[in-house]
């Protein structure tokens, strides 16, 4: 199972491009046109940081918290991929309201509908492992509800 995950992450990283972080030192030129000419059919019109933070948060949570920890390390990367980085502090993508549904109904143990009276599906906040949604329970109240990430919790919710 960890062979398909490397192979994921490799291949994510081919198809963004990140390939040009690794083989962008003069001792590796070689290999660099190698690939570019082997993977000659990917289109990277987008800046590097572009890339390199959508492929952050193709990749999951990890790969997003692993992306905000370097957007505050300026001292380390280059400006352009630091502003897009910060990106992932506050601009995280939100995933599938019936994602979030699957996984609330597997922590509550009962179906959706029977623990809240209505469910805002669109969310008014979204992060890297989680986002919050309105909801109104059964006896009125109104409540804003923290739905875990489908893949925070892969194994006990599929």
């Amino acid at each position: 199972m960890r062979w398909l995950r490397l192979l994921r992450i490799v291949f994510v990283g081919l198809h963004y491009g990140l390939d040009e972080f690794l083989l962008g030192h003069a001792r590796l030129r070689h290999l660099n046109t190698l690939l570019r000419a082997l993977l000659f059919w990917r289109q990277l019109e987008q800046p590097r940081g572009v890339r390199l933070r959508q492929a952050l948060e193709n990749l999951g949570p990890i790969f997003v918290k692993f992306g905000q920890m370097l957007s505050t390390r300026r001292d380390l990367i280059p400006p352009d991929i630091a502003d897009e980085l910060a990106k992932l502090q506050d601009q995280v993508p939100p995933f599938p309201t019936e994602q979030v549904m699957q996984v609330m109904k597997h922590a509550y143990g009962e179906e959706f509908h029977s623990v809240f009276a209505s469910f805002n599906t669109t969310p008014v906040a979204s992060a890297s492992v989680a986002q919050v949604h309105f909801a109104v329970l059964p006896d009125g109240r109104e409540v804003a509800v923290e739905g875990t990430a489908p893949w925070h919790c892969r194994r006990h919710c599929a």
